[in-house]
């Protein structure tokens, strides 16, 4: 799998459970800001819109982070503060672009460093509060086993990915587009598990003094995978730092819904469809990265949801466009012996094979970049897959990389989201540290080592692990 804290300074954003509520309002907020800001424009309390109700246990109750909001499409703003300043005066704003994404090794040795990254997030692997001592010594078995593998799939591509390239030049477009609107930012990169990593980015743009700072993810839709772990991560930073702190910043934590993006994946679609003999005869196949399921079912995740909600949209406007063709959904990228989302990629291509279509195209819906994902596991197996059921004619429509539209739409993002952004309130003790018992600390460690030690011990645990794996 290459895609999917405590408190942001005392601002809480996501809880480790993410319960969501469903009645977030799905409009999108427009609003116009000024280029200037002074203090007296910070003095007002958000509240929380994003709760976590029911929870089965106390502690995590305590540390429901409240998801600040002043829109629902998605742009996350935190409770205001006195901005402190050495100045009373107004103060001229040196804004802030931060693109999110999830990085990928560059040199085929970047591999197993760059798995052993992924697998100790606790957003990708989520061990019982009993086992999480074991984050690291499972992330470093996992990315050995894996790192083989998962190098014959970056030599296929070149040996590495291309992600931080094309990051770097949609970082660079967009500061171009943000340009054309007489707006004046520095956009800097930050990936959650390769250089240049999200801290990096950080404390960049405290060496730029950078006054105000939109956070922009560059995943369409939320997930707690992906938005989430890179959200946490700016929770930990900003927490730890007084300037940071009273930064003003607003995260938008999804945008498939946004026209401009809606409408340049139906160009993409529309365009590669006419490369076909028979165009209205191609089945239209979305192919997402998926999440386990429990993801969705216990944790909240909203991703499935946004992903299905996504395609309508899409579908919708190329059926205004006289494009009717027939269209199915499938999940991707699925690693470990826990289940995914269906249904899985691989098996719907078989199935639409023996059932007769024998015209494809390929849209990856949940990337905005090509990299090891699109290029080998879309382009190279699951292609062959499809050849191999029956498919005679295969398409597929490229990632938006630096598509015109979509970085201008982009653009109109950030723009909306400024106003929205708020200062950070002071910091607070984090609640996990507040309620340390080393004796509950203790029991849990004996019984968890003990647990652990049969199941390292046990062959056919391990077997089955590993058969999952690879």
């Amino acid at each position: 799998m290459e895609a999917a804290a405590a408190s942001l300074s005392g601002s809480n954003i996501f809880h480790r459970n993410y319960r969501f509520s469903r009645s977030i309002n799905r409009r999108r907020y427009i609003a116009s800001g000024s280029r200037y800001f002074s203090n007296s424009d910070l003095n007002t309390q958000n509240h929380s819109v994003f709760k976590g109700p029911n929870l089965s246990n106390v502690q995590i109750q305590k540390r429901n982070l409240r998801l600040q909001m002043n829109c629902a499409l998605g742009v996350c703003t935190f409770p205001e503060n006195v901005m402190e300043s050495h100045h009373s005066h107004i103060v001229e704003e040196k804004l802030g672009v931060l693109l999110l994404n999830l990085g990928g090794p560059e040199t085929l040795n970047d591999v197993q460093p760059f798995l052993y990254n992924l697998f100790a997030d606790p957003d990708i692997i989520r061990l019982p509060r009993l086992l999480r001592f074991l984050q690291r010594p499972l992330a470093k078995l996992i990315s050995v086993l894996r790192a083989p593998k998962s190098k014959e799939g970056y030599a296929a591509i070149g040996g590495g990915s291309p992600l931080r390239k094309i990051t770097d030049e949609q970082a660079d477009a967009l500061r171009m587009a943000l340009e054309a609107k007489n707006i004046r930012a520095n956009v800097y990169v930050g990936m959650r598990y390769w250089f240049p990593f999200t801290e990096e980015a950080i404390e960049q743009i405290k060496r730029d003094r950078i006054t105000k700072l939109v956070v922009l993810p560059l995943y369409p839709q939320f997930s707690i995978s992906t938005t989430g772990s890179s959200i946490h991560v700016l929770e930990r930073i900003f927490k730890e730092d007084a300037y940071l702190s009273r930064l003003p910043v607003s995260v938008i934590l999804s945008w498939y819904q946004r026209q401009g993006y809606i409408n340049s994946m139906a160009d993409l679609i529309e365009k590669e469809l006419g490369k076909f003999a028979k165009p209205e005869e191609v089945m239209i196949f979305f192919s997402a990265h998926g999440v386990p399921v429990s993801y969705v079912e216990e944790a909240g995740d909203p991703y499935k949801d946004q992903m299905e909600e996504c395609i309508y949209l899409i579908m919708q406007e190329l059926k205004a466009r006289g494009i009717g063709n027939d269209h199915t959904l499938a999940y991707q990228s699925r690693v470990g012996p826990v289940q995914w989302l269906k249904p899985y990629t691989d098996e719907v291509l078989v199935e639409i094979g023996q059932k007769g279509v024998k015209s494809l195209l390929a849209v990856p819906i949940s990337f905005v970049s090509e990299h090891i994902e699109t290029l080998e596991e879309i382009d190279m197996e699951y292609k062959h897959l499809a050849l191999e059921s029956g498919i005679k004619n295969w398409g597929r429509v490229p990632a938006l990389g630096c598509n015109s539209l979509f970085i201008t739409d982009l653009a109109d993002a950030v723009v909306e989201a400024l106003p929205s952004a708020k200062a950070l309130s002071a910091s607070t003790e984090n609640d996990e540290e507040a309620e340390y018992d080393p004796l509950r600390y203790l029991v849990k460690m004996f019984f968890g080592s003990i647990l652990a030690f049969l199941l390292l011990l046990t062959p056919k645990v391990v077997l089955a692990f590993r058969n999952s794996l690879f």
